[in-house]
């Protein structure tokens, strides 16, 4: 994956682990129906991604050998 790609693609998952980190930390509305996503399991789960997409471009720019 080309670099450009890389952090296309990290910039993609921390908008998204602050999307759903801000969706998850709404407050309740008792007389409204359930909220049936799990906001937090995919804002950790993004935010993972992005772990690895930033260990994977620091590699790249580093001319590494991708861990």
């Amino acid at each position: 994956m080309p670099a450009e790609w890389a952090g296309a693609a990290l910039a993609a998952c921390l908008g998204a682990a602050v999307l759903f980190g801000w969706l998850g930390a709404r407050p309740a509305r008792p007389m409204s129906p359930p909220r049936l996503v799990p906001y937090r399991v995919l804002m950790l789960a993004s935010f993972t991604a992005a772990v690895f997409l930033a260990t994977y471009l620091v590699a790249l720019l580093r001319q590494d050998p991708v861990p």
